[in-house]
């Protein structure tokens, strides 16, 4: 990640946390043509005390052939992202910005055995289930030869973790006037990114007032 200004660091933990609920994201590695990316949902655990992020691309993804445990992969997690206008300040020569949140975790990649296609699907359907309000679904509901056939069509890669860096970008150094006032302008917008970094910034300062969306 660029330089992270410290106000505006996630503590390690945070981050974990913010990247595992987020649950997607974009995987990145080089080879010699430069960098190759794919957007990817994944899952985080800790394995024999290793953090380990896995997720899985189509069996002709050519970053599965980068997975040799010698190159380093990176995800990065966005969040909600908005624009902030200069004049929506309190404060006179304020300059634009755009608050976001974002995690970046790397480390080196490695293709896993065959066999654990199965237990992969099966981790990441009940991680991304579980988020919504219904009866899970699950691959044991499938016709055995089409399941099988499925599976056998990814090939599933872990990034052993060892560079956590998380970014909430808030408005965290200005002081509580500008702070309310782009909470306010966020809040009435359009795009529920901005809606959710004004609950963001809500959360931040409790005891300010806000007033009336």
């Amino acid at each position: 990640m660029h330089i992270i200004r410290p106000p505006f660091r996630m503590p390690e933990d945070e981050a974990v946390d913010f990247a595992a609920k987020r649950g997607f994201g974009i995987v990145i590695a080089a080879d010699a043509d430069g960098p190759r990316g794919s957007h990817v949902p994944f899952t985080i655990h800790r394995s024999d005390g290793r953090l380990v992020a896995q997720f899985h691309l189509t069996a002709r993804n050519p970053l599965i052939g980068l997975a040799d445990g010698r190159t380093r992969f990176l995800l990065v997690v966005p969040g909600a992202d908005a624009y902030v206008s200069n004049d929506w300040y309190e404060s006179p020569d304020q300059v634009s910005t755009w608050l976001y949140e974002a995690v970046h975790l790397s480390g080196i990649g490695h293709l896993r055995p065959m066999r654990e296609n199965r237990p992969h699907g099966d981790e990441l359907l009940a991680v991304s289930e579980a988020r919504l309000p219904k009866q899970p679904w699950s691959m044991e509901t499938m016709e055995p030869s089409k399941r099988e056939s499925m599976l056998a069509m990814i090939r599933v890669i872990d990034i052993e973790v060892d560079r956590i860096e998380g970014q909430s970008k808030l408005n965290h150094h200005k002081i509580d006037a500008d702070h309310v006032a782009v909470a306010r302008q966020l809040a009435r917008s359009d795009d529920s990114a901005a809606r959710h970094l004004a609950g963001r910034m809500r959360a931040l300062r409790p005891h300010l007032d806000y007033g009336a969306d």
